[in-house]
């Protein structure tokens, strides 16, 4: 099956297999937030994907994403 490329642009598959994508919501409208939480939200976040899931949207993609 083919990869899907608009989520694997969004992912990162670190060298362990596991997916590590940022947050959503957080590129704008953060002022009013205080700063610890605008860092906070910065940081990267493990995804917990059913192995179907994973085959379907992540598949065949190149070595250097997996």
């Amino acid at each position: 099956m083919k990869t899907n490329k608009s989520f694997t642009k969004r992912i990162k598959i670190t060298k362990n297999g596991k997916i590590v994508a940022r947050k959503p919501g957080q590129n704008h409208f953060n002022a009013k937030e205080g700063r610890s939480t605008q860092m906070g939200n910065n940081r990267s976040q493990l995804l917990t994907l059913a192995p179907k899931v994973s085959q379907r949207y992540i598949g065949t993609a190149s070595p250097s994403k997996r």
